[in-house]
C-alpha cells in the first residue's frame, strides 16, 4: 500500500475528500500524517476528527529550513512513498524538491500555465474567462509549474457568480485528484520533459 503525507494550510476540503476514498479502499494509499504550516488550519481540527495523526510545521517560529528539515525527517521515518499538496501555501525549497523529485503532487484550481499563485479561481473570474479548470501536477522548484499529471476542463455559466464557480471548481479538484492519484498510486510513470507517461 502506497504511504502517503498530505500538507494544508486551509481548510483541508482535499484532504478530507482524499481520505474518504482511502478509508473506503477506492484508493490503494494509506495517510501518514497531515501536517500544516498553521496551527490555526481548519485542516488540521478535520484530519484529527478523522482519527488522522496531525504534526505543525514550525515556519512562524523556526523558518523554512527547520520545518522542512523536520518534514524531510518524518517522512524518512515514515517511509512516505508521495506528499501530497492540498491548499500547501508555501513553496517548496529546490532542496526539499531535489530530494523528493517525482514524488511531490499539487493541485491547483485553473488549467495551467493560467493563474498560477494565490487566488486563482478569482484572478480567471477577473480576467473574464469563459473556460476554466482544475490541474494536478508534479511539484518542481517554481510555484504552480511541473509536469502535468491530469487537467480537466469547466465551462463558467452565463449568469454564475464567483461563489457558484468556486463550489463548482471545488467539487472538481476533490474528484479529479482522487481519480488521478488512484491511477498514479498504480502505475510506473516516466517524465519525459515535461510530459508524462502512465504505464
Amino acid at each position: 500500500m502506497t504511504s502517503i503525507a498530505i500538507l494544508l494550510s486551509g481548510r483541508g476540503s482535499n484532504m478530507v475528500a482524499l481520505a474518504d476514498r482511502c478509508a473506503s479502499g477506492d484508493i490503494d494509499a494509506e495517510i501518514a500524517f497531515v501536517a500544516s504550516d498553521k496551527t490555526d488550519a481548519p485542516g488540521l481540527e478535520r484530519a484529527r476528527h478523522l482519527g488522522l495523526r496531525t504534526v505543525v510545521l514550525p515556519y512562524r517560529e523556526k523558518g523554512q529550513a527547520t520545518a522542512e528539515s523536520l518534514l524531510s525527517d518524518m517522512a524518512d521515518d515514515e517511509g512516505i512513498d508521495w506528499i501530497v499538496l492540498a491548499g500547501f501555501m508555501r513553496l517548496l525549497s529546490p532542496a526539499f524538491v531535489n530530494g523528493r523529485r517525482g514524488r511531490i503532487v499539487n493541485i491547483h484550481p485553473s488549467l495551467l500555465p493560467a493563474f498560477p499563485g494565490v487566488n486563482a479561481i478569482g484572478q480567471a473570474w477577473d480576467y473574464g474567462v469563459t473556460v476554466t479548470g482544475v490541474t494536478v501536477h508534479l511539484v518542481d522548484e517554481k510555484m504552480d509549474h511541473g509536469p502535468i499529471l491530469a487537467q480537466e476542463a469547466l465551462t463558467i455559466k452565463a449568469g454564475e457568480g464567483l461563489d457558484d464557480l468556486e463550489e463548482r471548481i471545488h467539487a472538481l479538484e476533490h474528484r479529479l485528484y482522487g481519480d488521478t492519484l488512484k491511477r498514479l498510486f498504480r502505475s510506473r510513470l516516466t517524465v519525459e520533459g515535461r510530459r508524462i507517461v502512465f504505464e
